[in-house]
């Protein structure tokens, strides 16, 4: 008598026996697709035509349309090292500077018109952002020679008497940790506001150093430290101080800095940590060219990283 398959159910109602091998093919079947996606996202991501990076157009030392930032310099050796062409998107460093660059798709191909910021704060709100490559701080500047050579720290802004305050002419920024420390500092009745996002979007804190603060219409400010340290390296006839600041009065001076790529782009980030990691050296000599402040890389408790 023919030997007869028979079938068990499971208390689920799942059938073993002589459904098991159709039941396995489906699994590899299903299995080969999600492989095959992944496999499909990863080409899109590596066959990117160009290197599209979102730049203001006139923000030294960060970048401007002739390529002379620090940043420029970054994008250039990412786009050596990805082997593509090296394309921009220009945007004045502007409220909405995001949604008009890397979150814009709203053109005729409905492509996005760029996929790279090469500077954002780490953990960025409005981007997904990458391992840091720069951490810096924020810095008092001044004139050697201007009555000001008291000053060698923070600390020695502390408890001025009446006669060394009245010597300051402060430009203070109304974003930043600025307006808060001079503040705390009893130091506002000497202060004439700026503002970071003025009228005209080529006047940014680097031109205040270049133009006003060499000038003498003021004689002491606090700006973000890579542009307190380019102008100190390239202002001839002036010896500019740079004093890097460390946080006190729970106000947050230092801050590393990341790129910013699309949120859910994850191949994308990854191959840009990648080339991070691998170009540190890179990275680091570019910012030396520039003057800018380093700090050791820390992660968000304050740990040095690997």
């Amino acid at each position: 008598m023919p030997s007869v398959k028979r079938e068990r159910r499971l208390p689920d109602g799942a059938i073993v026996g002589r459904s098991r091998s159709k039941r396995s093919s489906q699994i590899v079947a299903f299995a080969l697709i999600l492989l095959l996606g992944v496999f499909h996202n990863q080409c899109v991501a590596e066959e990117r035509p160009s290197l599209r990076v979102c730049a203001p157009p006139a923000n030294l030392p960060m970048s401007n349309k002739l390529g002379e930032g620090y940043e420029n310099k970054i994008a250039e050796l990412l786009a050596q090292k990805l082997g593509l062409p090296l394309e921009y998107e220009w945007f004045p460093q502007r409220i909405g500077f995001i949604r008009n660059t890397l979150g814009f798709n709203d053109t005729p191909d409905g492509q996005y018109k760029c996929d790279l910021v090469i500077g954002v704060i780490e953990n960025f709100e409005q981007a997904a952002t990458t391992i840091p490559y720069l951490r810096s701080t924020w810095a008092l500047v001044y004139v050697r020679g201007r009555g000001l050579d008291f000053i060698q720290s923070q600390d020695d802004l502390k408890d001025l008497p009446r006669e060394k305050k009245s010597l300051l002419r402060i430009g203070v920024w109304d974003k930043g940790p600025a307006p808060e420390w001079f503040f705390h500092r009893g130091l506002m009745d000497y202060a004439t506001p700026y503002q970071i996002m003025s009228g005209d979007a080529e006047r940014n804190p680097g031109k205040i150093i270049e133009e006003d603060l060499v000038e003498d219409k003021i004689n002491l400010t606090m700006v973000w430290g890579p542009i307190a340290g380019y102008y100190a390296n390239t202002i001839k006839n002036h010896d500019i101080v740079v004093i890097p600041l460390r946080n006190e009065l729970r106000i947050k001076f230092d801050f590393n800095i990341s790129m910013g790529v699309r949120f859910g782009e994850p191949e994308w980030k990854e191959r840009l940590n990648a080339l991070i990691a691998e170009n540190r050296s890179s990275i680091d000599s570019i910012l030396e060219a520039y003057g800018v402040p380093r700090l050791e890389l820390v992660d968000v408790a304050g740990n040095e990283r690997k």
